[in-house]
């Protein structure tokens, strides 16, 4: 290490990267993988982004630290909804319109903002300073569950089963029109979209670019001009459901996105003023990372979505 922040070596050949840094920088392969995502690692002066790469041995390598300390997540007082918590973890019913952690525009009131304030400090490191206890989102706009890290232990016990798809994930959707087949699974490459960096997009087959991405759903109601959706998540990319329900021709009603209203669902979306996406992290289920208990959560439809659904079915 030649100074506070930034570590500096050389690695071990035969390796994949995460696990070469890891073991060459004293870092948890967690920590590793979340500050190559930052563009923070670089390999022998070029920036690093693929935790599986394999690199020679005596690669030279440098991780650029965060500060310790970040002025845009600080502890706010904001009211959680907390459906489990233990000494290495809580499951949070997150409500739409909360961001799940500051970024560009959304510098504080965030879920991050109020579990420092609830945790007092008490939160996995592994996601850095600006997503303390950070393992997965869901959309601003997207409402329901989400399980906090409060431990390290716990944050890298429930990352590998989220690697592994071993996750239980089901989301419940309103949908423009009637999926055919009313049951099925989606299965694609998801990667940003060339037209709208905004958006995700789904990719050729062959495409290097994005990443493998599978959903599997199932029409649980006929709403008139609409859908009530189950799906159940195998992989959890940026905007995968909105996506791949769109790629099927069924967009999730208000989204502002990649929404597409019919004439039916139209005036009931302005009569109610809807306008988020239709989606809601209903279940959550995994592995407690510490005492390997079976845990398993569910969260009610919240009201927006209950009003819109009785008002399709009507």
């Amino acid at each position: 290490m030649d100074d506070a922040d930034t570590i500096t070596g050389t690695l071990a050949g035969g390796q994949r990267l995460d696990k070469a840094l890891a073991e060459a920088s004293g870092l948890s392969r967690e920590r590793v993988k979340a500050l190559l995502a930052e563009g923070a690692i670089t390999v022998n002066d070029a920036p690093a982004t693929s935790p599986t790469a394999r690199p020679a041995a005596g690669t030279a390598f440098a991780i650029r630290l965060p500060p310790a300390t970040d002025p845009h997540a600080a502890p706010q007082a904001i009211p959680l909804t907390i459906v489990h918590e233990d000494a290495d973890l809580l499951v949070v019913d997150k409500p739409a319109g909360m961001v799940v952690h500051p970024a560009a525009g959304n510098p504080d009131g965030t879920l991050v903002n109020a579990l420092l304030h609830h945790c007092a400090g008490q939160l996995s490191g592994i996601g850095g300073v600006a997503r303390p206890g950070i393992v997965h989102r869901i959309d601003k706009d997207t409402s329901g569950l989400l399980v906090v890290a409060k431990s390290d232990r716990a944050h890298e016990g429930l990352a590998r089963q989220f690697a592994d798809h071993s996750i239980i994930r089901a989301y419940l959707a309103v949908t423009t029109g009637h999926p055919q087949p009313p049951a099925g699974t989606i299965v694609t490459r998801l990667g940003r979209s060339d037209a709208d960096r905004k958006k995700m997009a789904v990719l050729p087959k062959d495409s290097s670019r994005g990443k493998h991405a599978v959903t599997h759903y199932k029409t649980l109601e006929r709403l008139h001009g609409a859908a009530l959706i189950e799906c159940r998540l195998e992989t959890g990319r940026t905007h995968q459901v909105r996506v791949h329900l769109l790629s099927i021709g069924h967009p999730l009603l208000g989204d502002p996105l990649y929404g597409r209203a019919n004439a039916t669902t139209r005036p009931i979306l302005r009569s109610l003023g809807f306008a988020r996406q239709a989606l809601h992290a209903q279940q959550l289920g995994f592995v407690h990372p510490v005492s390997g208990e079976s845990l398993h959560f569910s969260s009610p439809l919240p009201p927006d979505m209950r009003r819109l659904i009785d008002e399709c079915g009507q």
